[in-house]
């Protein structure tokens, strides 16, 4: 079977029918969207019939059955986007103005850090989602038949693999949340 394959098989095993499968562009660009109901897969998954493409397509999958059944975490994030959307396109400039005139207008350099701070939530919220996401695509997988004893747990390293990515940032987001915290604190005190 071929990543959109399995795609629509597990759509439909869970009963949902009002969601779109499309190829899209790029590599590593497979993501669901909620707002528009679409699983989007790259050339490679749609296409692919090994089990990387299946296990990335099960997965996105598993945002849709998310969606689809008010996962709470997912609608945490959601909820967060229009925040993090507006809060990615000023944090730079604003920390960065706000590192030159620490000694003026320390405020803005708080401001900045309130900003960075809600990324550094959404990248936190996000983890739950993208590891319930594959436990889901890794369980159906199997229960589907559509992987075995062996295909199932190469399924599952790779998508362990691409979780250690969102980990890997929302550390990395709150190492830095943290480092901005001491310049502020360290001005402070002076």
């Amino acid at each position: 079977m071929t990543g959109r394959d399995v795609a629509e098989k597990m759509l439909h095993d869970h009963d949902i029918y009002d969601v779109q499968i499309t190829c899209i562009e790029g590599e590593l660009t497979d993501h669901y969207n909620p707002e528009t109901k679409t699983v989007n897969l790259s050339k490679e998954v749609y296409h692919g019939a090994n089990v990387a493409a299946v296990a990335v397509a099960a997965h996105e999958c598993g945002h849709a059955v998310q969606h689809a059944t008010a996962y709470a975490p997912l609608k945490m994030r959601s909820a967060l986007v229009p925040v993090v959307s507006f809060s990615s396109k000023w944090m730079s400039w604003i920390l960065l103005i706000g590192m030159m005139t620490l000694h003026v207008f320390p405020q803005l350099m708080l401001i900045g850090i309130c900003l960075f701070a809600a990324t550094t939530l959404f990248s936190f919220i996000t983890l739950p989602v993208e590891v319930n996401a594959s436990q889901r695509a890794v369980n159906w997988l199997r229960e589907a038949g559509i992987t075995d004893n062996e295909t199932t747990e190469m399924a599952s390293d790779a998508l362990h693999s691409a979780a250690y990515t969102y980990v890997v940032a929302a550390l990395s987001s709150l190492a830095t949340l943290v480092y901005y915290i001491l310049i502020f604190l360290g001005n402070s005190r002076r």
